[in-house]
């Protein structure tokens, strides 16, 4: 908990450890020992900190401790409560402490479902699966990572794996381990690490690599998005770089792209309203395309699915909304509903045809 705001910070107070960390020195960026504090009425706190904070800070402690309940470790294993804790990143200051904690109370690596069968993370044999993509991390190389989190088993470095959607085996030889800016290629990797691998496109969020089982883990869902817009490009001398950026951006999960099956053009669909901005600027500044926006009418982007492809119901679905109908990036057909209202009649109208608001199924 912080002792003082502002100009006034004088550093934090461990409501787990019972200890307190001051900042020492003008800088404010150095850290004396940590100075434990059994009982916040001892007068030691005052000769620490000062009469007017050392009150303060027990006023405040007092208030957090009859409001807030006590931490429990199962408690937050099972999502029901969360720590929180203060710092200054910037100033490296609380940093280690959130990190200490987090060593001490984080779970640990946990079985994962695929679809043939459940992975324990004591098995021998090493599995993992691409959770998040990465382009251009050091815009001088036009580089492009996998993030890959180990399942089970060792990922060693140099060792071939099998690529289960390609059906072939892999190798790399310098996989990264990050830490905020630092990165440095390990040899040995363990359940429940994250690791990232160098890649040119092999990749896709949800692909598996193991030793030579086929196993497929689901990967992460897409969720119907929020907001959508036609995207057009802005300079016709640079549609492969657009198209190259639009493509990798998407590869990351910043945003789904949707066509449109009755004139191809390319929609944009995001959580958030800033995205564009983000797409917009990555574009210019890291591929050299430019882009504008128009915005379009759409309510929920529904994944489409029905028993029978060949029914005449499904045929009139295609041919009455096809001017709402698009394909994500894996090609599954999605309907674009421009309000609930037409949703729900649709879905009354068309009771064989079951309309998902995530791209995975059964």
């Amino acid at each position: 908990f912080p002792i003082g705001m502002g100009y006034d910070f004088k550093g934090i107070y461990n409501l787990w450890e019972k200890n307190i960390n001051l900042f020492s020195g003008d800088s404010r960026k150095d850290i004396e020992e940590t100075i434990e504090i059994s009982d916040l009425s001892s007068p030691e706190l005052d000769t620490l900190i000062g009469n007017k904070a050392a009150d303060t800070l027990r006023e405040e402690i007092e208030l957090v401790e009859g409001i807030y309940p006590k931490f429990n470790k199962e408690d937050y294993l099972n999502g029901n409560q969360q720590p929180v804790f203060f710092g200054s990143a910037l100033n490296n200051f609380g940093v280690r402490e959130l990190l200490d904690c987090f060593v001490e109370i984080a779970p640990k690596p946990r079985p994962k479902q695929s679809e043939e069968r459940l992975v324990k993370p004591d098995e021998k044999k090493f599995t993992g699966f691409v959770f998040k993509i990465h382009a251009n991390m050091d815009p001088n190389h036009r580089n492009r990572l996998a993030f890959i989190k180990i399942v089970s088993g060792e990922f060693k470095r140099n060792t071939p794996y099998l690529h289960v959607r390609h059906n072939k085996n892999v190798k790399f030889s310098s996989p990264n381990a990050f830490f905020a800016e630092k990165k440095e290629i390990v040899d040995v990797s363990y359940p429940g690490d994250i690791v990232g691998l160098q890649d040119t496109g092999t990749f896709k969020i949800g692909d598996t690599l193991t030793e030579g089982e086929v196993i497929n883990y689901k990967g992460v869902p897409s969720f119907s998005p929020e907001h959508f817009r036609y995207i057009n490009n802005a300079d016709p001398m640079k549609s492969k770089q657009l198209y190259k950026g639009i493509d990798q951006l998407m590869d990351e999960g910043v945003a789904q792209l949707f066509t449109l099956d009755l004139n191809g053009r390319k929609v944009i669909g995001t959580v958030g309203a800033l995205q564009y901005e983000v797409i917009q600027y990555r574009l210019e500044h890291e591929y050299g395309a430019k882009c504008t926006y128009e915005n379009l009418n759409v309510h929920k982007a529904c994944w489409v699915q029905t028993e029978d492809e060949k029914s005449e119901e499904y045929k009139e679905f295609l041919r009455v909304k096809q001017r709402f109908l698009a394909r994500d990036k894996q090609n599954q057909l999605v309907y674009l509903a421009d309000s609930m209202f037409s949703l729900q009649m649709t879905q009354q109208k068309y009771p064989s045809i079951t309309f998902h608001m995530t791209s995975e199924f059964d």
